[in-house]
């Protein structure tokens, strides 16, 4: 992996016109690309208690999408016309794939997952026995965990450029509401609830109010946390208006049971999902 490594950033600062003329920079991208989609490489990974960015695979996706030629690519009565082909052989890898899901290569997807009608992007990560709801759509570079539980309609975001910034990151047993957004980089820790139509971005207050006083955080939902949409108020030139928060109102149990958690989390705050 350091060899590749050390091959992309040396490549990264030639012209673009290199990378696609250059026979060794070519097979070098194509079979990073590939090692993304086996899950033999990711662009974050958990070390030392933090996750870390890999930007070199970043810049080995932007690579590839300049080295690809357009393709027609047909798939029973539908067609496509793009650079990047579509993934395949699902059920050799145990992945349920109900149509019309579409994951492109470059993805990689655990076995176990389910995908109901979805879009998942290059660079993707989805860990095992996670499910990826109806229209819910799984943006490049994000990261999710195993047993995550995407519900419809959700927009994970992903962040491919800036090459620095960390991708959407959701971890183990999350579990994401009906119609949640959550971009920019957000952090979602391992087994919390979101209810429905939460939004997180970079500069959403997430506001815990579960004690005396508020407590005030951004881009990461702490482990266990229970949240659903909020407000506050802002004046502005023009007068005091309503600004959207997303509210800490309780913690999930750390039981050894995920699901029975999730059912009592549910149930105890009324969590519309």
């Amino acid at each position: 992996m350091n060899r590749l490594k050390l091959e992309i950033e040396k490549a990264w600062n030639k012209k673009k016109v290199i990378w696609s003329t250059d026979k060794n920079i070519k097979n070098i991208i194509v079979q990073i690309i590939d090692y993304i989609d086996q899950g033999l490489i990711r662009v974050s990974n958990f070390l030392n208690e933090k996750w870390i960015t890999n930007e070199w695979v970043k810049k080995a996706i932007i690579m590839y999408f300049s080295i690809q030629e357009m393709n027609i690519i047909e798939v029973g009565p539908f067609e496509f016309y793009d650079r990047i082909p579509i993934k395949k052989n699902f059920k050799e890898k145990g992945i349920r794939v109900v149509p019309p899901a579409v994951a492109r290569y470059g993805s990689y997807i655990s076995p176990g997952v389910v995908l109901m009608p979805s879009y998942v992007n290059i660079g993707a990560y989805i860990g095992v026995d996670t499910m990826i709801d109806t229209w819910s759509t799984v943006g490049s570079c994000a990261q999710i965990g195993n047993r995550v539980h995407i519900s419809g309609g959700v927009g994970i975001g992903g962040v491919l450029e800036p090459l620095q910034g960390n991708p959407v990151i959701i971890e183990n047993d999350v579990f994401i509401g009906s119609r949640c957004i959550l971009v920019e980089g957000v952090h979602i820790e391992k087994s919390a609830v979101l209810g429905a139509n939460v939004v997180i971005t970079a500069s959403t207050k997430i506001i815990d109010v579960t004690n005396e006083k508020p407590i005030e955080i951004k881009k990461c939902v702490p482990k266990y946390s229970v949240v659903i949409p909020g407000s506050y108020t802002k004046k502005f030139n023009s007068g005091i208006y309503h600004v959207p928060c997303a509210l800490i109102i309780g913690k999930r149990k750390d039981s050894t049971d995920k699901k029975t958690s999730l059912n009592e989390a549910l149930r105890t705050h009324h969590l519309s999902i």
